[in-house]
């Protein structure tokens, strides 16, 4: 079982920045990819980003490439989600996800666990 916790969402200025956390409990956190995703009112979940178990790959969905970036800390069990240049349309709720398994993935149905999000709010 792995718990998660995010946290470092907030209200921002378009073209601001917040660095998103996410703290895991277990062991076995290392071995396992993680991603973000977001949900914006009235829309569907959305994958964000993913990392594999070891940092050594990662992927974007395109509308964050160049602006976000992930990464993990294993020693820490903790992931990040630094987002730079923010936009209006990032505004959501961000959710980090754990899947059992080394490889990243972009679908949300292959998480097996889920953090309870934090907002992100843009304004223009």
């Amino acid at each position: 079982q792995v718990q998660l916790a995010e946290s470092g969402g907030g209200l921002v200025q378009a073209g601001g920045s917040l660095r998103l956390s996410c703290a895991a409990s277990g062991r076995a956190f290392s071995n396992y990819a993680m991603g973000w995703f977001r949900q914006a009112p009235g829309k569907e979940r959305e994958f964000v980003a993913t990392i594999s178990w070891s940092g050594g790959t990662t992927y974007y969905t395109d509308s964050v490439k160049g602006r976000f970036t992930i990464s993990r800390d294993n020693a820490k069990s903790t992931a990040y989600l630094q987002m730079n240049s923010l936009k209006p349309e990032d505004t959501a709720v961000y959710y980090c996800a754990v899947r059992r398994t080394r490889r990243s993935g972009t679908s949300s149905g292959r998480y097996d666990y889920w953090g309870q999000g934090t907002q992100v709010t843009v304004s223009s």
